[in-house]
């Protein structure tokens, strides 16, 4: 028997929930009306203060697609279930203006780095150009070795060496 009254308790108190909860408004004057029922239409979305988590939004715009008049769905206090109503515009508009800057803000650094990374292409492809054309004027080349010398460039040393700046050329000269 006691297993019953205490399931009873815990079922009526789960349901004095939906009985405590409370609307709160701004009305034209400026004071705070705490009702448990939900405010006129005619109160803007931003006046109202708190709404009870369960409770829809109320919406003439419901009440009109079911042949019910504005003045009626009030007095019956009638509310839609379907959607709550989206912020006036659909969008917030600090969220929107941070987005948009983020994503400027990714495109201009792209920007820069395809600026810089073609700057550097036509340095390296001017370079191996010059390189190659030194090369192949037949003149005599040296250069330094690891441990300081200087050596000549042999026959197979520069076409290795042009070999090896045509690749270059290749790669950077698009």
């Amino acid at each position: 028997m006691k297993p019953l009254f205490i399931a009873t308790g815990l079922a009526l108190s789960a349901l004095c929930g939906a009985a405590i909860a409370q609307w709160q408004w701004l009305d034209r004057d400026g004071r705070k009306v705490f009702s448990d029922r939900a405010p006129s239409p005619d109160v803007p979305d931003k006046d109202i203060l708190k709404r009870p988590r369960t409770a829809p939004r109320p919406t003439s715009a419901a009440a009109k697609e079911q042949g019910v008049s504005d003045s009626a769905a009030a007095a019956e206090g009638a509310v839609t279930t379907a959607r709550p109503v989206p912020l006036p515009g659909g969008v917030d508009k600090e969220l929107e203006a941070k987005k948009k800057q983020t994503l400027d803000a990714e495109a201009a650094k792209q920007r820069a780095e395809e600026e810089q990374t073609r700057k550097s292409k036509g340095e390296n492809c001017a370079r191996a150009k010059q390189a190659k054309s030194g090369l192949e004027s037949g003149i005599r080349l040296s250069r330094t070795n690891a441990a300081g010398q200087r050596e000549v460039l042999d026959d197979s040393a520069r076409a290795a060496e042009l070999k090896h700046i045509q690749n270059v050329i290749d790669s950077e000269c698009k």
